[in-house]
């Protein structure tokens, strides 16, 4: 970025100029819409912070200008949940977890340690059939509301997220979308 001297780790004028979001779709699962605010090879290199001490102000910039202007400007007749995929702690912070906190409005409702991958296997930079192979194995933890938003950072083949779906959908549960910060197809 401009590299001049600012309180927050991207000045304002970067954040305008380089961070503001726009949205990206793409449909997976019977139809349900994964929305995306950018592409991932415009904020690859942020992105790439996540498991840094520095990932989570990077992360909390991404979210505040994409996720929680997103939710300012949602509305829906009652109060659905959103959860993160995975949103275990590592390197101190989760960052799905830092996105998902960002929903907090009167519409939506951010739930944590709901959605955990039994499987540990990182999938970054792994190819398609290593995803196929290495299932997420997810378990979902308790929760009374009905309708929800799924969350994950990167969407790339969206097995992920599809596996993520297809274990709420066992419980009883309806995603009604799924956001993610970048989308890895759209370039």
């Amino acid at each position: 970025m401009c590299e001049n001297p600012s309180l927050a780790h991207i000045c304002k004028k970067c954040q305008k100029s380089f961070l503001t979001p726009s949205i990206y779709k793409r449909k997976i699962v019977g139809n349900i819409d994964v929305i995306s605010f950018y592409k991932y090879s415009d904020i690859k290199e942020l992105l790439f912070t996540k498991h840094t001490d520095l990932g989570y102000y990077i992360y909390s910039i991404l979210a505040k200008n994409s996720f929680k202007k997103f939710a300012s400007e949602f509305n829906y007749p009652h109060t659905i949940a959103s959860i993160a995929v995975d949103d275990h702690s590592r390197d101190g912070y989760s960052h799905t977890a830092v996105l998902n906190r960002a929903l907090k409005s009167s519409s939506i409702n951010p739930l944590f340690n709901k959605l955990r991958a039994k499987n540990r296997v990182s999938y970054s930079g792994k190819s398609k059939e290593f995803r196929v192979l290495n299932p997420r194995d997810f378990e979902i933890k308790n929760f009374n509301e009905k309708n929800l938003i799924l969350i994950d950072d990167i969407v790339t083949t969206s097995l992920t997220l599809t596996q993520a779906i297809k274990t709420i959908q066992k419980n009883t549960k309806k995603v009604l979308f799924c956001l993610a910060l970048a989308d890895a197809s759209k370039n």
